[in-house]
Order: C-alpha cells, then structure tokens, then sequence
C-alpha cells in the first residue's frame, strides 16, 4: 500500500486539475484558517474579557467544552441535511457553511479555555504592582495581562489549528471540500494506496503548521524575546572618593 501511495503521489496528473492534490489541498487550508479565524473572532474576545474580570469564565469554558463531548461528524450531518448546507458557498463548495459552523464549533473550546487561564495565571503581585504604578484597568489588560499570557492564548489557537486542519477532511463525507476527496474515493473503491496518498498529505501539511504556530507562539513569549534583547544595562559604576 505504501508503494502504491508514493506511486500516486509522484504521478504528475494527480497534482492538477480541479479535482487534483493541490486544487484539494487548496481547498481544505481555506476551510481552515477560515474556520480558526471565525472561532478567534468568536471565542477570543469572550474569553479575554472574562479572564480580566475574573468573572463568568469558568461557565464560558465549560459551555464551549461541551463541543468535545459532540461528535463533529454528527454536527456536520445535521447541518448539511439542515438549510444550512444544501447550496454552495462560494470556494467553500456544497455542504460548505454546513462544514464551517462544524469546524467553529470544535476549534472554541481549546481558544477560550487557554485564553481564559492564562488570563488568570497572571501572577497577582505583577497586577498589585501595575495598579499601583496608577494604570488603569484597559492599560493594565493591554500592557501587562496580554503580552504575559500571549504564548499560552497562541498555544491555544495552534492546538485549535491541528485539530481543524486534521478534522476538516471529514468534510468530504458530506461532499464537502478538501482532501477527505481523495482519502474516501480511495478507500470507496478499493484504492487503498490514494487514500494512503491522501492521509500522507494531511499529515505532512499538519506537521507543517504545527511547526509554523510552534515558531509563532515562541515569538509572543515575553521570555525569549527579553532573553533575545540582550542584557539590561545596570547603574553606572559609583566613583571612587579617592578619585573626586
């Protein structure tokens, strides 16, 4: 079966076309980031904002946890058969809106819960210190609680990331777009190499991203660019008296 997969993917043919890899391939990174950035735009705000006050967070965090308890496939099925994945959705193809409330749903809760504690993971003598220094509330959230508990709200949008780019090939099922084309016709007619080829590329291209958000959220992380910055230059040594 592995040889077959190497096979179909190094058959020039399969890449081109509308219904070749990268037309495919093109399709599931726009469902994804689309799908991330809905569920930033939604969830990220809500979690922020309950994290500086202190209040109401818990409850938010478990209401989007209940996305994990919800199969994604049994949501996308209901949402195709529903109004709102009958039509076609621009590039997002048949079953699209269908495939993007799915995919907003299961990114929530891995947003909001790491944003909501790292908010809360502030360490309360740095925002004693902060109010005492006279910042006010907004000045404290945006100088000190957001640059603090940046790596750990992009841990949270990288592990959102994987796990939509992983589960959008479900879409297919659904006829959806996306890879999850190549991987169910493989295996729907016995061609168990192209949809090894198919899982091949998912998996690669997951790789991919995991490395690109690992290198993003090492870049947020007050620590490491401190550490990058370089020493802070100490007081000027104190003249001898001997030397006055």
């Amino acid at each position: 079966m592995l040889t077959d997969a190497w096979h179909y993917l190094a058959d020039a043919a399969n890449w081109h076309g509308s219904q070749g890899i990268t037309a495919l391939l093109g399709q599931q990174l726009l469902l994804t980031f689309t799908a991330l950035a809905l569920a930033v735009l939604v969830g990220l705000p809500i979690a922020l904002w309950l994290g500086h006050l202190g209040r109401g967070g818990m409850l938010a965090v478990n209401v989007s946890n209940i996305g994990r308890a919800v199969p994604t496939f049994a949501v996308l099925v209901l949402l195709s058969v529903g109004p709102a994945g009958t039509g076609v959705l621009g590039p997002y193809g048949r079953a699209g809106l269908a495939t993007l409330i799915a995919l907003v749903l299961f990114a929530l809760p891995p947003i909001i819960t790491n944003a909501y504690v790292a908010m809360r993971e502030v360490p309360a003598d740095v925002l004693d210190a902060a109010s005492g220094m006279g910042m006010t509330g907004p000045q404290r959230f945006r100088r000190v609680e957001l640059p603090l508990a940046a790596p750990l709200i992009v841990a949270g949008v990288r592990l959102a990331l994987v796990q939509v780019w992983a589960t959008a090939t479900i879409a297919a099922l659904v006829a959806g777009p996306g890879l999850g084309r190549i991987i169910t016709d493989g295996f729907y007619h016995s061609n168990y190499g192209e949809g090894f080829a198919g899982a091949i590329v998912v998996a690669a291209v997951a790789l991919l991203l995991e490395l690109i958000a690992a290198l993003a959220q090492r870049a947020v992380d007050p620590a490491r660019r401190t550490a990058a910055a370089g020493p802070v230059p100490g007081p000027a040594p104190l003249e001898a008296v001997g030397d006055r």
